[in-house]
């Protein structure tokens, strides 16, 4: 089987580190082949902390899937989050020298490239920018201007930003654990593609996914992506205040959430009661149900406070804004019992849980199908995607083989190869192309720092 067929993931969150392996079968549909999970021991709130610590996870998340597939891993596309991402809107304008020829890719990759000159806050750099609709000569809500005739070209851009520091550490942390980075994608934007159907990005939707260190948060709506955010609290900041509210270790207090744990306080009756051990010979301790839930339904009523109002942000109160199809949950935190119920009565809106097998082949286990898993899915998925639009030839596998082993760029290239290079970057996306070149400026720092 060829290296093209088959893509990485690699999920870096604060609770685990995963790394899936996966390929497209022949009913266009994504297969996992592999799977490896690791303990995070160096990420806070989605933020590298400890690259050492991270980066022996990284490996033994690596490890436990190449055995899981009996493959090789080169290269991984990984996932961003954290506290310090943030996004906004922009619009910009060209003005075209020739209105008499049609707008093709290379003026939508000039607009896009005017986008990155954006100037930013000092440490942070743009990393995402997605157009939204199009305007042509005045004319709006133009979903695709390829082909049209027009003198002046306009765009509402989404722009996600996030600091400069905490991307690099990440890719240094997947360099030093002997992998290539294939791309780099915002979480939210891959756990969306692995849970929500086109039609609910259509209808108008927000997808939650609760992390263990952040709650990441994507609204579609006309299919478009028009809202990201990442708030820093998750199922971490949960297990914290049980371990405070009832006085015991944090192991303890993860499995009292995990087995016992409920949202909503009203479910359970005054004399349920849980024992456990207590320390090194001393007393158990007796702890009612009642008040677990009452400390979770705390929490998790603040988190869902501050993804509503995100959501308000973006103007859902408004009847052209309104999200129809309401909201996914997913990631870890979405196993919380009675939390589906919870979302409903904070927020008004139509809730159900998300399960990353909207592409997945049909016999896929259930394990790979928990919420837990939707980054993951999500970052294989768009790890196939660049790989269809860009495969990769033996050749060109073998060059990349002998750069790196070099550790320096060859001086000249062929003409041929040249040429096939720039016609792939023609044909491919205009989108995907600003995005590499970032990519490859960034991957080129890397080189450098070592």
């Amino acid at each position: 089987m060829e290296q093209n067929d088959i893509a990485v993931g690699l999920d870096i969150g604060t609770t685990k580190i995963v790394a899936m392996i996966g390929r497209k079968n022949d009913y266009g549909k994504m297969e996992i082949i592999g799977i490896g999970k690791a303990k995070s021991l160096g990420v806070h709130r989605g933020v590298v902390n400890n690259i050492t610590q991270t980066i022996q996870s990284i490996q033994q998340a690596i490890q436990e899937a190449e055995a899981d597939s009996g493959m090789k891993i080169k290269d991984v596309v990984v996932g961003i989050a954290g506290q310090h991402i943030r996004s906004l809107q922009h619009s910009d304008y060209i003005t075209r020298p020739n209105p008499d020829e049609v707008i093709d890719a290379t003026d939508i990759e000039t607009l896009c490239n005017q986008v990155h000159k954006l100037v930013m806050l000092p440490g942070e750099e743009i990393i995402h920018v997605l157009p939204q609709e199009f305007k042509v000569d005045g004319q709006a809500e133009i979903k695709e201007p390829i082909g049209m005739y027009g003198g002046r070209l306009e765009a509402n851009f989404h722009v996600v930003v996030g600091q400069v520091s905490s991307i690099r550490n990440v890719g240094r942390c997947v360099k030093s654990a002997g992998l290539e980075l294939s791309a780099v994608t915002l979480e939210p934007l891959a756990s969306a593609n692995a849970v929500l159907s086109q039609e609910e990005k259509e209808a108008g939707v927000a997808l939650v996914d609760i992390g263990g260190g952040t709650t990441d948060l994507a609204i579609f709506k006309d299919g478009i992506i028009r809202h990201t955010a990442v708030i820093p609290f998750g199922g971490g900041v949960i297990t914290e205040d049980i371990k405070e509210g009832c006085s015991i270790i944090e192991k303890q207090a993860e499995l009292l959430k995990v087995k016992f744990g409920s949202a909503w306080p009203g479910e359970n009756k005054d004399n349920e009661i849980v024992s456990i051990p207590g320390l090194r010979g001393r007393e158990p301790k007796e702890i009612t149900l009642k008040n677990l839930s009452k400390i979770i339904h705390a929490r998790v009523v603040e988190i869902i406070e501050q993804v509503y109002l995100e959501i308000k942000n973006y103007g859902h109160e408004e009847q052209k804004k309104k999200l129809i199809a309401g909201i996914v949950l997913t990631g870890g935190g979405a196993q919380l019992k009675h939390i589906k119920q919870l979302v409903e009565y904070i927020t008004g809106m139509d809730t159900r849980i998300g399960y990353p097998n909207e592409h997945l082949a049909g016999d896929s286990d259930t394990e790979t199908t928990s919420p837990v898993f939707a980054t993951a899915v999500g970052l294989v998925l768009n790890s196939l995607e660049i790989n269809s639009k860009h495969p990769h030839t033996e050749e060109e596998e073998e060059h990349a083989q002998e750069e790196v082993a070099g550790g320096a760029t060859p001086t000249a290239v062929p003409q041929e190869e040249e040429e096939e290079r720039e016609e792939r970057t023609t044909v491919s996306q205009p989108r995907r192309t600003i995005f590499e070149k970032w990519f490859e400026k960034f991957k080129d720092f890397l080189d450098n720092a070592e």
